[in-house]
C-alpha cells in the first residue's frame, strides 16, 4: 500500500512535537547575542594588547571560528545548537560548524575519502559561490574605474 505526498505529510504532523515559536525565537536572539557580544569582548582585549584596527578586525572572526570547530569537534557545539537554533548558525560560528561537522561525521572512512572528500559538502557551494561573486566583483570594479 502506498501512502500519498498528503497522508505522509498528515502522518509526520501527527508524529512531530508541536515548537514554541516565540521560545525558539528567544533562546536564538539571546544565544547570538551573546555570541557577538563575546566577539566584542574579544576585539577589546586585543585593542587592550595593541593590535590595531585591521589586526583586532581580523582576529575576530579567526577566534570565533577556531572556537567554534573546537567545540564542535568536541560535541559541545551542536548541544548549544539545540537550544539555540539560529543563533549559533547565522553568526560566523555557523560557518566552522558546517565545515566540521561533516569532518567528524566521515572521519571513521579514513582521512581522505572520510574526512578531506566530505568535509565541503555543505560549506562548499558557499565557498564556490563566494569566490565566483568576488572574482566578478572585482572584474567589474576594475572596469568601472579604468
Amino acid at each position: 500500500m502506498a501512502i500519498t505526498g498528503g497522508e505522509y505529510g498528515k502522518m509526520a504532523k501527527k508524529a512531530s512535537p508541536p515548537t514554541n515559536k516565540v521560545k525558539n525565537g528567544c533562546f536564538a536572539f539571546l544565544i547570538g547575542g551573546l555570541i557577538c557580544s563575546f566577539g566584542e569582548g574579544l576585539g577589546m582585549i586585543y585593542e587592550g594588547i595593541g593590535l590595531n584596527a585591521d589586526e583586532v578586525k581580523l582576529m575576530i572572526p579567526v577566534t570565533l571560528v577556531v572556537i567554534a570547530a573546537i567545540l564542535t569537534a568536541l560535541g559541545v557545539f551542536d548541544n548549544i545548537a539545540c537550544y539555540a537554533g539560529a543563533g549559533t548558525i547565522v553568526p560566523i560560528t555557523g560557518f566552522a560548524n558546517s565545515i566540521v561537522s561533516p569532518a567528524m561525521e566521515y572521519q571513521s572512512e579514513g582521512r581522505i575519502l572520510g574526512t578531506g572528500a566530505n568535509m565541503f559538502k555543505i560549506a562548499g557551494p558557499v565557498l564556490v559561490y563566494g569566490t565566483a561573486a568576488a572574482v566578478i566583483y572585482g572584474v567589474v570594479y576594475y572596469i568601472l574605474n579604468m
